[in-house]
C-alpha cells in the first residue's frame, strides 16, 4: 500500500477488535510481562506497535513496513504519544532482504502480512532468523474461507458500509489467505514446526509459540 490514499483509507478503518485480539494473544505468550526487544514485521500504520508499547512499558519495538506511506502515518501517530513512541523504531524494509539483525529479538510478531507475501516462506525465514533462542512468536492473519458463500458472509458481516476500495481489498485478501494445513506445511519447511496454528476468530488464524531454546 504505497499510495497515500490507500494507506490513509486503511489507517482510517476500524481494526481495533482484531488489533486488540493480537495484543491479548501476545499477553498469553508472556504472562509475566515482556521487557525485551520485539520485531513487528508489516506494521502498517502502526496501531499494533503503539498498543504493544503502551501495554509493555519496558519493551523496545522495531516496527517494519515496506510502504513509506504507512510509516508516515505511523510516525505521525507516535508523535502524539512521545513517551510511547520513543520506544519504537519505524523502519522501511522489504522481505526477504531486510538488513535486520539476526538472532536479535526476544519476540517476532506480524499481523496480516502473510497473505501479501509472494513467497510465504520469506516471512517464516525472517521470523526464524531474527528470533533469539526461546523467543516468543505471534503471527496472525486471515484464514481462507472454505467457499465463496463464506467469503460473502464475512464481507457482509465485517465490511458492510466500508469504502469500495477496502471491500475489494478485503475480498482479495480472503482469497489470498492460507488455511491452517497450508500454514503448518510452511512452518515445517522453515524449521518452525513446533509453533502452534489455530483459528482465533471467524476469519483469523494465529501462529504462536516459542522458538527452540539454545540447548535444543
Amino acid at each position: 500500500m504505497d499510495a497515500p490514499a490507500q494507506a490513509r483509507a486503511y489507517a482510517d478503518t476500524d481494526f481495533s477488535a482484531s488489533n486488540r485480539l493480537f495484543v491479548e494473544r501476545f499477553r498469553t505468550l508472556c504472562p509475566a510481562g515482556f521487557a525485551g526487544r520485539a520485531l513487528d514485521l508489516g506494521c502498517g500504520p502502526g496501531d499494533i506497535p503503539l498498543r504493544l508499547a503502551r501495554a509493555f512499558t519496558d519493551a523496545a519495538i522495531d516496527a517494519v513496513d515496506g510502504a513509506e506511506a504507512m510509516l508516515a502515518i505511523a510516525r505521525e501517530a507516535a508523535a502524539d504519544e512521545p513517551q510511547v513512541g520513543a520506544r519504537i523504531r519505524w523502519l522501511r524494509a522489504y522481505l526477504p532482504r531486510t538488513g535486520l539483525e539476526t538472532s536479535a529479538y526476544d519476540a517476532v510478531l506480524s499481523n496480516s502480512l502473510l497473505h501479501h507475501m509472494a513467497d510465504p516462506l520469506d516471512l517464516w525465514r525472517a521470523v526464524r532468523d531474527c528470533a533469539r533462542p526461546g523467543a516468543a512468536v505471534l503471527v496472525m492473519d486471515l484464514a481462507r474461507p472454505a467457499d465463496e458463500a463464506e467469503v460473502e458472509r464475512l464481507l457482509a458481516l465485517h465490511a458492510a458500509g466500508a469504502p469500495d476500495l477496502l471491500v475489494r481489498d478485503f475480498r482479495a485478501s480472503l482469497h489470498a489467505a492460507y488455511r491452517i494445513d497450508e500454514v503448518r506445511e510452511q512452518l515445517a519447511a522453515a524449521g518452525l514446526a513446533a509453533l502452534e496454528v489455530a483459528m482465533v476468530s471467524d476469519r483469523h488464524l494465529a501462529v504462536s509459540g516459542r522458538t527452540a531454546a539454545a540447548s535444543d
